[in-house]
């Protein structure tokens, strides 16, 4: 016993252990199953996907999942916060597998970030939601009271959607005693009520008979379904009617037409008359079948009620009954086959899709995933897809009936940008139907294209003497991408140009790729800049170019042609350009060679083609000088009257416009030897000195001015500062006399003095031109007599004397003399004595006045000495003291009066 135990232990663990392996490969290949009861309420839990098949929530929340169903009605969705599977509607399992021991809903899970598809598989366990029930409540049954104990007669079957121990188990009779019930299994495990004969019918005891027919199921708790049966008694019916056939087998196409008479039963009875009729019932047959089949029960034709489907029901079983008048009846099988039809187009269900790809993305990338079906079968229900060429696509087989979409090389945006990717889907019918579905893809841009200039090189050529800023040209690249991608820059390449910076003679406009002179460009110091100007897009990384620019630089006639030969001479006029001297023998045949002018053009091209000219001579026709070449040759032989020596002004000339020139002097001297010729330029060089001394004595005699006006400027500058001078040693206020010489103070000490002493009295009016002076009387030996009254003209120093007795001016009275030349002093008095006379010497002495007549130039000498001299100088002093009225100082008018003071 414990050895039984043991293996019935051993086959539960491999029983177990093989359950969990299925279980396992089931996930392992993308599928689940889950059983759930029926009639569950919407939002009931159904099973943890995202456990299961091992998926993030974060995963599902971003990627994006969701559950699809082949069937349009969708009875299950996920919840992407928790994962979960939960029912969208409730769920009844009579409804959804009719007639099924088990139905079991499919669905799929589709991730669309990773394009993955995991299919579910949902069974719907029955619950004991529905009784027994039948077809007819009531059934009323014929039988002659001839008829034996133990006669059998088929009772009308009860039905129970429910499956299991939820459908019908058993029935039980009641009602009579002469009547049984027998319950026998069919072959497809069906119980078939039968009513059994159980005692001899007599009509005049009993004409009818009620009995109740009871069917219960095995649900917990059990319920049942009753029908009334009633019996009725009839007099003796020899033969029951007979079918044609036990089993009626007939195939029809789904799409036969409505009202079409599929079969007609046959029943024949022996009897005659009323027990010979025949009529025609439906003893069994399902709800949806009695929908779809109608029995005509007097010819038992079996008709068409609504169009056949293969896809909804491929195969319909019912069981028809054949009663005469008498009770007794047959019964035969009727199994209809529907044939399927092409009728279905195959159909294309876009699962998912990416609505835009980037275009670097790697081939075999899944840009869509479709779910392709056809509800036909056979033949018409295979389905073969394809994709539309010249496209980038191809499809792969997934899952059953899923195709993904992947790409089958990598994309260009530049080539496309856009794709209709059309999916078609044909069966294999005949004729064979097809579909199509379209799936629009945008291509994104990568930055996989760098700027391309519109030319391979550029170009320009720029005029010298440009102005600053002036337009060179504008280089222009395009980038095939799009957007920031396609956004180009254009910037200058490092470079430098005569050893400075590049970026110092030419800058590019960032935007438009202008390219713009910093500077005017001198055509003799660059013929050509080259550089490189970089176009950058505005992708990440940045993509860039580079394209080559050559600036040629134009030349203009800006240069005047320079003369090498002769070379320039120290003593050249202005402007006479160049100078030379030539030795030409006078017995030189026409056209010998005298001298050769050369000269050079910085210019270029034709702006440097030089020409000579002879535009001026001393003797016109004598030479001629090439007119390219510059050669300066005789035109005749020299003759003796002809001059020996000979100045020529040579122009040479360049082809620019407007032509520039420049001129040389050449000095051609005809002479047979070098002893002649310096003989010759010996004699020439004195009427030529002429012209060079005057422009040097010009030269002096400008500056010799400039010096003078300088000195002029000088003098009037210290005047100016000797009169302010005197001004401040000398003040208004002070009450010193204004308009008395200097030459007539002496300044001892500190304290000015006049020269002599005066006493006398001044009278003032404010407005008056007149002044009264009186002069007191001598009040010193030195002192000067006094002056006439102001209304008479005031005469000179010495001068009252003699113009009162018309002497000359020298014959002066013995009394006054000269002194310096032009002032004339009173001698010493006859009372004076000595001392009187040493007195006036010491202060003449001590001033040291030279007055000189028509200026005011005076000198003064210091008087240190006069002191050790003359023992009177600090009396001097006190004695040269001025009493003045109060007031403004006196201003004598009139040249007397200037005199006098």
């Amino acid at each position: 016993m414990c050895a039984a135990r043991e293996g019935r232990w051993g086959r539960r663990q491999r029983a177990l252990l093989c359950c969990v392996l299925v279980a396992a490969w089931e996930a392992a290949c993308g599928q689940l199953r889950y059983s759930v009861p029926e009639e569950l309420p919407k939002g009931s839990f159904v099973g943890d996907v995202a456990k299961d098949l091992a998926l993030q929530l974060a995963a599902l929340r971003d990627r994006g999942a969701r559950v699809v169903s082949a069937d349009r009605t969708q009875y299950f969705t996920l919840h992407a916060n928790s994962g979960h599977l939960v029912t969208a509607e409730r769920l009844d399992r009579e409804q959804l597998c009719e007639g099924m021991q088990q139905c079991v809903l499919r669905c799929e899970v589709i991730v669309d970030g990773e394009m993955k598809v995991y299919k579910i598989e949902v069974e719907i366990t029955d619950i004991n939601d529905n009784a027994p029930s039948f077809r007819e409540a009531e059934k009323e049954l014929t039988m002659s009271e001839m008829t034996a104990p133990g006669s059998r007669f088929s009772l009308v079957e009860a039905r129970d959607p429910d499956v299991g121990v939820n459908s019908l188990q058993s029935y039980e009779l009641s009602g009579d005693e002469h009547f049984s019930l027998s319950v026998q299994a069919g072959a497809d495990g069906e119980k078939r009520p039968e009513l059994v004969l159980a005692k001899a019918l007599d009509r005049e005891e009993a004409a009818f008979h009620e009995l109740v027919l009871r069917a219960m199921d095995g649900g917990e708790p059990s319920r049942t379904g009753t029908a009334r049966i009633r019996v009725s008694v009839l007099d003796a019916n020899d033969n029951a009617p007979v079918f044609s056939q036990a089993v009626y087998a007939v195939r029809v196409p789904e799409d036969v037409p409505v009202n079409s008479t599929l079969l007609t039963l046959t029943a024949t009875d022996a009897d005659d008359g009323f027990y010979g009729k025949v009529k025609y019932s439906l003893k069994k047959i399902t709800d949806k079948a009695s929908k779809i089949f109608y029995l005509d029960p007097e010819t038992g034709w079996i008709r068409l009620l609504r169009s056949l489907d293969f896809e909804e029901g491929d195969s319909y079983e019912m069981e028809f009954e054949a009663h005469d008048g008498g009770g007794l009846s047959d019964k035969a099988v009727v199994a209809i086959s529907v044939m399927d039809v092409n009728d279905n187009v195959p159909e294309i269900s876009v699962r998912s899709a990416l609505s835009e790809i980037s275009e670097d993305a790697p081939p075999g990338t899944v840009v869509a995933l479709l779910h392709v079906q056809d509800r036909d079968s056979g033949a018409n229900g295979e389905v073969r897809c394809s994709i539309v060429e010249n496209v980038p696509f191809r499809l792969e087989w997934a899952l059953d009936n899923y195709y993904s979409v992947v790409t089958a090389r990598e994309l260009d945006r530049e080539e496309v940008s856009e794709y209709n990717v059309t999916v078609w889907a044909s069966d294999g019918g005949s004729p064979s139907l097809r579909s199509s579905a379209v799936l629009a893809l945008r291509v994104l841009d990568v930055n996989d294209n760098a700027p391309v200039f519109a030319e391979a090189r550029y170009s320009a050529r720029l005029p010298e003497n440009n102005a600053e800023g002036a337009l060179v040209l504008t280089v222009r690249a395009w980038d095939a991408d799009w957007g920031q991608n396609a956004r180009v820059r254009y910037r200058l390449a490092e470079g430098r140009v005569r050893g400075a910076p590049l970026s110092s003679y030419v800058s590019v406009q960032a935007e438009t790729g202008a390219l713009y002179a910093l500077r005017s460009f001198d055509y003799e110091e660059v013929h050509e800049v080259g550089l490189w100007v970089r176009a950058e897009d505005g992708g990440a990384p940045t993509l860039s170019s580079n394209v080559s620019v050559r600036l040629l630089i134009v030349d203009e006639n800006d240069n005047a042609p320079q003369v090498l030969y002769p070379p320039a001479a120290a003593a050249a006029a202005a402007g006479a350009g160049w100078t030379g001297v030539e030795l030409a023998p006078r017995s030189a045949e026409p056209g010998a060679l005298v001298a050769k002018v050369v000269a050079v053009d910085a210019d270029a091209g034709q702006n440097a083609w030089l020409s000579y000219e002879l535009a001026k001579a001393t003797e016109p026709g004598l030479f001629r000088v090439g007119l390219h070449s510059g050669e300066v040759r005789t035109a005749r032989s020299p003759l003796a009257r002809d001059a020996p020596r000979h100045s020529l002004v040579v122009v040479v000339k360049d082809q620019g416009r407007p032509a520039l020139s420049a001129t040389a002097t050449l000095t051609v001297v005809l002479a047979e030897s070098v002893a002649e010729l310096l003989s010759e330029l010996g004699s020439a060089a004195a009427p030529a000195e002429p012209a060079g001394s005057l422009t040097r004595w010009l030269v002096l005699a400008v500056a010799a001015v400039s010096c003078l006006f300088l000195a002029f400027l000088l003098l009037l500058l210290a005047l100016r500062l000797r009169r302010w001078r005197r001004s401040q040693l000398l003040p208004p206020a002070s009450g010193a006399l204004r308009g008395v010489p200097a030459s007539h103070f002496v300044g001892i000490d500190g304290v000015r003095t006049f020269l002599h002493s005066y006493s006398h009295e001044v009278s003032l009016t404010a407005d008056s031109r007149k002044s009264q002076r009186r002069w007191a009387a001598d009040s010193c030996c030195n002192t000067l007599p006094a002056r006439p009254p102001p209304d008479k003209a005031a005469p000179l120093l010495g001068e009252d004397a003699a113009g009162a007795r018309g002497a000359p001016p020298d014959a002066l009275p013995g009394n006054v003399r000269r002194v310096n030349g032009g002032r004339r002093f009173p001698r010493k008095r006859q009372g004076g004595g000595a001392r009187g006379e040493r007195c006036v010497q010491c202060r003449a002495e001590a001033a040291g006045a030279a007055v000189h007549h028509g200026g005011e130039e005076r000198k003064e000498r210091s008087a240190a000495a006069s002191p050790a001299r003359c023992g009177t100088a600090p009396s001097l002093a006190v004695s040269a003291a001025v009493r003045t009225a109060s007031g403004p100082a006196v201003r004598s008018r009139g040249p007397a009066r200037r005199r006098g003071w």
